[in-house]
């Protein structure tokens, strides 16, 4: 587990540090640094921290950490395997139009906000589409926007007064 450990931080380290474009690249930084690992590994690692891709202003793509505020570090520290991602850092508003919510973030943060809201198999979420900023949830016929203030505070800050 210790080994396991030391490449999760080491992923977030480099991740953190450079603007990284794809699992090769990230391997073969992994391997200066004395880490071999494979593809699958590498794969599950990234899921695990709940890393994405998103573009970046020049059109390339690049691996973001969208919680930089918990997740890695209680599966660093406890070894956990699921936990939900504190997105909240990332979010800047919700707005309704009959059962679309249109969730806007900072740039990098919708994909991983998305995916949270996709695993929790919400019975009032139908699914989500993530651009860089912006999320999109299609709420189920019959959902108020009150039922879903309530279901997207679980995910983001939202006033549930609102």
């Amino acid at each position: 587990m210790k080994n396991k450990r030391n490449r999760l931080q080491m992923i977030i380290e480099l991740i953190r540090k450079n603007t990284i474009g794809s699992q090769n690249e990230l391997a073969e930084m992994l391997k200066t640094r004395g880490i071999d690992v494979t593809q699958a590994t590498l794969s599950r690692d990234l899921k695990a921290l709940k890393i994405t891709k998103v573009a970046n202003d020049l059109g390339n793509y690049m691996y973001i950490i969208p919680d930089s505020n918990g997740l890695q570090d209680s599966l660093l520290l406890k070894g956990q395997r699921s936990m939900t991602v504190n997105s909240q850092i990332g979010f800047v508003s919700l707005e309704f139009s009959g059962n679309f919510a249109v969730i806007k973030t900072r740039n990098g943060y919708a994909a991983g906000l998305a995916y949270d809201i996709d695993m929790s198999h919400s019975r009032d979420i139908l699914g989500t589409i993530a651009g860089a900023d912006t999320v999109f949830a299609i709420l189920r016929e019959g959902v108020t926007h009150e039922e879903a203030i309530k279901f997207f505070s679980r995910f983001v800050p939202i006033e549930q007064n609102q």
